[in-house]
This record gives structure tokens, sequence and C-alpha cells, in this order.
């Protein structure tokens, strides 16, 4: 950035100098004479002060008051040394003027503005006590533009910066207060979920799993029927399970870092539960055929293996829920660098088949997409099929 603004300066510089130069060859007469020469009019002498005050315009920005000092300095000895003062380095000394003031610090910009004051002060004086009132009002008036409208110009332009300089920091700032706000409020909407959870469906689940115990317990004492323990054993699992994902569930609402890749957010995997999940099919009346095509120690990802155990887990209770008794058929299988998962279930007698939109299948297609996956439901061959394409490499997250 600062070399940009250096040829910027050099390119700005360049045209004032070659400015004077076509006006001093071309009009000649452009130019203030004055009578304080020590060495004589020249008028290729001229070109000395253009040069010196070229060089300072090469700074009008990276060093506004050093730069000022070089062309205030060639105007101040300009008329001492050629004797008289070309447009072109009046030129570069209002823009070394207006630059000093715009470019620099506040400090700096006050310093030169007294320093202009003073130097009309002085020419109004000087004015009164070496010639008539009436050229005394053409310095002054003269004086006043040179220093005037540049300094005045500066002066705008920079209150103007400033001004829209605060309009942005408030609007950063109040978007920083509306960032905050949301983020509170997602805060207090996660802890109210925490709470409920908590009081209401985690005592529920609780009571769930006690009252079963209890059951099994009775059972036992009087050798009650076996299939009706399996079931009720199976009831004290799930309700165990879920109630350990709850907590789960309700340590991540309350935990600041819930968005992150922590393995809490990944609970269940397909390999280490899918025993449990043929079991509690298996206790819900379902006939499981598991056919699993993977390669040995397949090791996927969290948020695949998660979306796995998901969609096997929901297509087993959708099928005990809509087709109680029939035959599943779950197959698992790697093709490439998708993990394909299929579930498939007879349908019973006077079915009603439904365009397979649920809440259920509308979560694990959402859960699917969030990786890059695909979930598609509907009847095949005779059969309720629920088809799963996961791909193993994703960058979304479960």
């Amino acid at each position: 950035m600062k070399r940009d603004t250096r040829l910027a300066d050099l390119g700005v510089a360049t045209g004032f100098l070659i400015l004077g130069v076509l006006l001093l060859v071309a009009i000649p007469e452009a130019h203030v004479t004055w009578p304080t020469s020590f060495t004589g009019h020249h008028r290729w002498w001229e070109f000395g002060p253009l040069a010196v005050a070229f060089l300072g315009s090469t700074q009008r920005r990276t060093r506004p008051i050093p730069a000022l000092a070089v062309g205030a300095l060639v105007v101040a000895l300009g008329p001492l040394v050629v004797g008289v003062t070309g447009v072109g380095v009046m030129l570069i000394f209002c823009d070394l003027l207006y630059c000093a003031v715009r470019y620099s610090s506040a400090r700096a910009s006050l310093l030169v503005a007294t320093c202009a004051a003073t130097v009309l002060m002085l020419a109004t004086i000087l004015s009164l006590l070496l010639s008539t009132p009436v050229v005394t009002i053409r310095v002054v008036y003269n004086v006043a533009l040179v220093l005037g409208i540049p300094m005045l110009w500066a002066y705008e332009v920079r209150q103007y910066q400033n001004r829209a300089e605060l309009e942005r920091q408030r609007a950063a700032q109040s978007e920083r207060v509306a960032e905050l706000a949301r983020a509170a409020a997602v805060a207090a909407e996660r802890a109210r979920m925490a709470r409920d959870l908590h009081d209401v469906i985690a005592s529920q689940l609780s009571a769930i799993a006690i009252q079963s115990e209890a059951a099994l317990t009775t059972m036992l004492a009087t050798r009650a029927d076996e299939r009706l323990r399996e079931i009720l054993q199976s009831v004290r699992r799930t309700s165990i399970a879920s109630l350990a994902e709850m907590r789960t569930m309700i340590d991540l609402l309350r935990s600041d870092a819930a968005a992150s890749a922590d393995p809490r957010t990944a609970p269940h995997r397909l390999d280490d539960n899918i025993v449990s999940l043929l079991d509690a099919g298996n206790a819900n009346g379902l006939k499981i055929v598991l056919l699993d095509q993977r390669p040995p120690g397949d090791d996927l990802p969290a948020s695949v293996d998660l979306a796995a155990y998901r969609i096997v887990q929901e297509s087993l209770t959708n099928a005990a829920k809509h087709a109680p008794g029939s035959t599943v058929y779950l197959t698992l299988a790697r093709d490439g660098g998708l993990l394909r998962v299929e579930v498939e279930n007879e349908l019973p007698d006077h079915a009603v088949i439904g365009e397979g939109g649920g809440v259920g299948l509308l979560g694990l297609r959402e859960r699917a997409a969030a990786i890059g996956g695909r979930v598609r439901a509907g009847i095949r061959n005779g059969r309720w099929s629920v088809h799963a394409t996961l791909p193993i490499e994703t960058k979304g997250k479960a």
C-alpha cells in the first residue's frame, strides 16, 4: 500500500513538473516578478525552483510536513534568488499545503494552520508599513487565497472522512452488538431446551427404566413367560440407552463448544451398536437378516458412522411400527468411496403406502445431505426400501 502511494505521488509530482515547464516555455510571462533578486532575473533560472519543488512533491503524502517545508522554502527564497515566482511553483506549493493539512496528524495540521495565520499576519503588517492601504488589501487578499483555499478544502475533506470512519465504526459496533444479542438468544434457547429435556423427557425415561426393572424383578420371582421377559429387557435397555443419549444432548446444549468436532457429537457408532440394534428389532417382533459386505476393519469417519447408525435405527423403528412381525433385510456394503446402507422390509397386508415424506425420513435425508450423501425411500421389488449412499470422505459434520 505504501509503495502504491509513493508511485501515485511520483506521478502527481511529474504532472506538476510537466505543467510548470510547459507554462515557462509557452507563457514566459506567467510569473510574479520581485525586485528583491540578489542575482538578477534570468529566465532559465526559473527551472531551478521548479525542480526543487518537484522533489518535495514526490513526498506529498508519505512525508507531508517535510514536503511542505521544501515547498515553503522554495516560495520564500525564490524571489531572493531568481527574482520571480512561477505559476508551477505556486501550484505545487498549494498542493503541498493541502496534503499537509489532509494527511498529517491532527497536531501537525493545527501547527500548519497556525503558521499560515502567522504568515498572513506578518504579510499584513509589512504591507501596511511598506506600502499603501490599497496595496495592503491586495496583498492580504492574495495571500489569504493562496493559503486559505487549500487549507479549508483539506480540512473539509478530512472532516468528511473522519465522520465516515466514525459511521463505519458505529456500524461495526452495532453489528457486533447484534451478533452478541443473537448469540445470547441462542444460548438462552439452548439452556431452555436443556432444562426441558432434563426436567421432562429425561425424568420420564428414568421412570420407564425403573419401572421395567421392577417388572423384570417381579417376573423373575414368578417365573413369567420368557418372551415377555425379553421384551421388558429390551425396553429397559432402550430406555437406559435413550437416557444416556439424552444426557449427552443436554451436555451439548449447555456447552459453549457444541459446534466443535468433538467426538461427543457422535455418541453412537454403527459397528459398536449393530448388535444392540438387531436385538431391539428382534425384541419388537422383527426378523432381521443382516448382510454385511464391508471389508474387515472398515473404519468410517465419525460423521458417516453416526449417520449410518441413525439410518438403520430409524428404518428398523419404522418397520416395527408399520410392518410388525415382518422380515427385514439389512445390507451394509462399501462401493468405492461410498458406504451403502439398505434396509428393506416386507409390506404388510392392506398397507397404506405414502410418499416416504415423514418427519423421521426427512431428518435422515437432511442428515445424509449434511455430509454429501443421499437417502431414498419407497417401494422396491414389492418391499419398502430405505436406500442410503454416504461418501466416506466428507466435509460435513454430523
